[in-house]
């Protein structure tokens, strides 16, 4: 068996199930010349049709979590737990907000101490919301808030092992490993008793960023170890016969915490176990791009039918978190009541266990071509823009929306400009301007595509040409589609619900692309594993773009729902790009949420990503107001993490994808990390921003702002004349 289902070392303890130890498949990968085959482990009900996961109930005080019940909705208050008004008040909020389950950190034994007054304040107010101790480091704390709310969250990171120091422990020897558990167990087991004997419900939430330094020596920073770090927990529940509990498996890379849950259910399904999920991306982030991420990870479980509880951790105040948790928990129970799906089909080649994206081949250049072909995609994941002729009206703005850097008036490509525009109408060939707008686009890279039949009765050159596959499979037998007169290269519409056949035929279709626009009526995520399938047997590998198209949704809406639906294939490595197309919505909106969305898929990075954690009662400076600053000074990093937290909750692991961290060390003084590692303690707010970009150039990672260049300003006035 391969070193990955097991652990870093390839060793397993004894008490952590494999896949396959009690009936489930065990991963395989054979080798039939260049062709990998991975047979499918079971971690959802089906692959080819959303249906929720069958669980039991865990009985949060008067809210049911599991089985038939609608999936529930959590947030978490930012205030200081030991000011009890505050806190009242917020949990208010958020219950008028429409949340079920409200979480209340609980750092030591003060807080406790405020947590008995809160829930009696609560009571007395008409809100009987279950609360939700947040448990890290203390033992002793959580027996005691045990007796005043619903449920407690403890993390198996920390709990019992206390703060990170990173060691590596060598366990040659794995009885060494299995005998430390024990005294997990006798400090554990407690909480575990009273939690049974007082009806309270257990969260065993695992974080990627906070893993004891026994799991990190002998798993790594890996899935694997959060899982069996939170089986180890579990098996002591178990053993006092105590089951009111549930599993969390929470990272800010949307691709670990996806990889954490499904072999978490593995897990789970192999062992017959059957405990509710919450769901959860661990410091999301602000605005778009947090919800963007939390779409990518939640809806993407949602999707193959896990997920029981949820939270989307903004940046915000917890109410407005409601709204975007309150849209995934829809699109997931739509999901699974309508059984949305295709009929069934043989998978074979996705790989759930870890990131291995199914890379397409890149347009080539060709004898005779007029234009450059080769920047039609990007190989880290393209962004097409559709745009409308409205859009044409205003050209500068035009550019502008499409990402181009200008210059004198002229538009040249940028970090985050569109690949590939699309249009459904073009430009007549009588209108100039509208002629010229789109010729200047394509000398600088930016191609234009185009429905055939458009093209055929106005040719517009060097266009790409975009036929049905239907109709491009039929034309086969005649030699082929024909090209409109002076389109330079052929793209392929692909709506999901072709026959095997049809598909088959795109190895005989000389496409540079594949637009995946999936009919209306039918699941975008399961036709589109079926179509990948077939690519992947019959070894096409033509680049494959998802084309979302949207009607009257909101932008948050928006973000949810594409974030969800093609976020959902990205982190699985099945698809080069995206093509949001909504008329409602405005081009450059629609262009960043896709930049967002490839960014969150871990594809290609455009923008500094921040990483922060708002849910601290404990946050030493205004969280919003000090992100602001930062990005001021560091927005154009593209590809550098940030972690800006108020504090340390779980330990510096907590800012696992981090490059660099800004945290609150003592009031009006921050420490600043290089990864996991401290090494500016206590320097003044005033100048910790100044420090931080210094840190950052120390390391290399630091280029200056982009400034207009005078070879791009000559070439503009060139072409201009």
């Amino acid at each position: 068996m391969e070193t990955s289902a097991l652990g870093v070392a390839g060793k397993a303890p004894a008490t952590f199930r494999r896949p396959g130890a009690r009936g489930g498949p065990v991963p395989v990968r054979c080798v039939d010349g260049a062709q990998r085959e991975l047979i499918l482990p079971k971690y959802c009900e089906h692959n080819h049709k959303t249906r929720r996961r069958p669980t039991r109930t865990c009985q949060i005080g008067n809210v049911p979590v599991g089985g038939d019940h609608p999936i529930a909705l959590q947030t978490m208050t930012t205030t200081n737990t030991r000011d009890v008004e505050a806190t009242v008040e917020q949990v208010k909020k958020c219950v008028d907000a429409g949340a079920n389950i409200v979480r209340i950190t609980v750092q030591g034994m003060k807080e406790a101490e405020a947590c008995f007054k809160i829930r009696e304040q609560l009571f007395k107010d008409r809100y009987d919301v279950p609360l939700v101790a947040d448990i890290h480091f203390s033992p002793k704390v959580a027996m005691i808030v045990a007796e005043a709310f619903e449920k407690i969250r403890v993390n198996p990171g920390n709990y019992v092992d206390g703060a990170k120091k990173f060691t590596v422990i060598d366990y040659d020897d794995p009885a060494q490993f299995e005998a430390e558990r024990q005294y997990i167990e006798e400090v554990f087991t407690p909480l575990v008793e009273k939690c049974k004997k007082l009806g309270r419900a257990m969260r065993i939430g695992t974080n990627h960023g906070s893993l004891s330094a026994r799991i990190l020596s002998y798993y790594g920073d890996t899935p694997r170890g959060m899982v069996a770090s939170a089986f180890e927990f579990a098996d002591i529940c178990r053993k006092n016969d105590y089951h009111n509990f549930l599993f969390s498996m929470k990272a800010s890379n949307p691709l670990v915490m996806v990889q954490a849950y499904r072999l978490l259910v593995e897990e789970m399904y192999a062992n017959g176990w059957d405990y509710p999920l919450h769901l959860g991306v661990t410091e999301a982030g602000e605005g778009e791009d947090g919800r963007m991420k939390s779409a990518v990870g939640i809806g993407t479980l949602l999707l193959d039918g896990l997920g029981d509880t949820i939270r989307v951790s903004l940046t915000e105040d917890p109410e407005f978190e409601i709204k975007p948790c309150g849209e995934l928990a829809t699109l997931g129970m739509t999901a699974s009541d309508q059984g949305w799906g295709v009929e069934p089909f043989d998978e074979h080649y996705r790989d759930v266990h870890q990131f291995t994206r199914r890379v397409g081949t890149l347009p080539a250049q060709r004898e005779g071509d007029v234009v450059d072909y080769r920047p039609l995609l990007h190989r880290d994941g393209s962004v097409l823009s559709a745009v409308t002729m409205q859009d044409m009206q205003n050209r500068e703005k035009l550019y502008r929306d499409l990402g181009c850097k200008m210059v004198v008036g002229m538009p040249f490509k940028d970090l985050a400009t569109s690949d590939t525009i699309f249009l459904r109408e073009i430009p007549a060939s009588s209108d100039a301007e509208g002629r010229r707008t789109l010729k200047r686009l394509q000398e600088v890279g930016l191609h234009v595509l185009a429905p055939a039949d458009v093209l055929a009765a106005d040719p517009l050159p060097n266009a790409v040409a975009l036929v049905q596959l239907r109709d491009a499979a039929g034309a086969l037998n005649n030699g082929g589609p024909v090209l409109p007169e002076s389109a330079g290269r052929l793209a392929i519409s692909v709506d999901g619900t072709e026959t095997d056949a049809e598909i088959s035929c795109l190895k005989d279709l000389d496409a540079v692309m594949v637009l995946l626009d999936i009919a209306d009526g039918v699941s975008r995520v399961h036709a589109s594993r079926r179509v990948f399938q077939i690519l992947q047997r019959e070894e096409v590998s033509v680049p494959v773009i998802h084309h979302f198209c949207s009607q009257s949704q909101s932008e948050e809406s928006l973000i949810i729902s594409s974030g969800s639906q093609v976020g959902c294939l990205l982190v699985d490595g099945l698809g080069d790009g995206v093509l949001l197309e909504a008329a409602d919505h405005r081009l450059e909106f629609l262009r960043n949420t896709s930049f967002g969305m490839l960014q969150a898929s871990r594809m290609r990075n455009t923008k500094t990503e921040y990483v922060s954690c708002p849910s601290c009662g404990r946050t030493l400076f205004d969280l919003q107001e000090v992100t602001d600053q930062i990005r001021q000074h560091t927005g154009h990093l593209p590809g550098v993490a940030i972690a800006v937290m108020g504090c340390i909750v779980n330990g510096p692991g907590e800012m696992a994808d981090a490059d660099f961290g800004y945290v609150g060390g003592a009031p009006g003084l921050i420490d600043l990390y290089v990864g996991k590692e401290v090494v500016r303690r206590g320097v003044p707010m005033d100048r910790a921003c100044d420090e931080l970009v210094e840190l950052i150039k120390e390391h290399g990672r630091w280029v200056e702002p982009d400034t207009e260049d005078e070879d791009a300003q000559e070439e503009a006035m060139a072409m201009a004349k």
